[in-house]
């Protein structure tokens, strides 16, 4: 196991969570075998993370492209984070973590979001690390909605052309309420972001493992970590800079 250094770690992690499917296929099983192997994967990434400190962990749950996947498929999933909602609220309690979510939830059933919105409710006044879901989201889509909100407070007065800058930009997202993103993991061998907080992302250190989700334990994840702790940030600056800031 990694040993990893506590004043080094992300403030806030995002993760990808790919290769589900994938799994369960390599192992002649039915793909909603791998998404309920996922979700324990889901489970011990989250009580790491707030044992270990992190602030904020974003994890991609289901995107706004996914609706698009066979029926059965998304009837399963939904069924999935419901059951998932229902069990692990609890433990979000127990660990006191404050759940919240990112994404067009108008798309949701009405039984799930359901289930959201009371997990969010019960877990509101938790103080520790702050979960994130991102459910029927894509950064593209988000993206256009806080232009045409923005672009409605300029209509109105409520907005002038001189107080548009990137903070104010930023504050029309999901994320508002949230710190970007300081590391990024993605599994299964895939090298792309998939829409994934793609404003959000622009100095976030990225980390893909051909790692499956279902397989990313403790000892990956440790890695990953530590592959993080490594690297030096310099946001366009030079080595030199870094150092004096320090």
């Amino acid at each position: 196991m990694h040993k990893l250094d506590p004043e080094k770690l992300p403030k806030h992690l995002a993760i990808i969570m790919d290769g589900n499917g994938r799994w369960a296929q390599e192992r002649m099983l039915k793909r909603i075998v791998g998404h309920r192997k996922g979700v324990e994967t889901v489970r011990t990434i989250v009580e790491e993370s707030s044992l270990l400190g992190i602030k904020f962990l974003t994890l991609f749950a289901f995107s706004s492209e996914n609706w698009l996947r066979p029926k059965t498929e998304v009837r399963s999933l939904m069924a999935l984070l419901k059951a998932y909602l229902a069990k692990e609220t609890s433990r979000l309690m127990t660990n006191n973590i404050r759940f919240a979510v990112i994404g067009d939830r108008s798309d949701l059933p009405e039984d799930v979001d359901r289930a959201v919105a009371d997990a969010i409710e019960k877990t509101s006044r938790n103080t520790g690390m702050v979960l994130t879901l991102a459910l029927s989201y894509g950064s593209r889509q988000e993206i256009t909605n806080a232009v045409s909100r923005l672009a409605d407070d300029l209509l109105s007065g409520q907005l002038s052309r001189e107080e548009i800058s990137e903070e104010r930009i930023s504050s029309y997202l999901y994320t508002s309420d949230i710190p970007e993103p300081d590391f990024l993991i993605r599994t299964s061998g895939e090298m792309r972001i998939s829409n994934f907080l793609l404003w959000q992302i622009a100095y976030t250190e990225l980390y893909f493992t051909e790692v499956n989700w279902p397989d990313f334990n403790k000892q990956e994840f440790y890695r990953a970590l530590a592959n993080y702790q490594a690297r030096e940030r310099r946001y366009g600056q030079i080595s030199d800079q870094v150092r004096k800031r320090r």
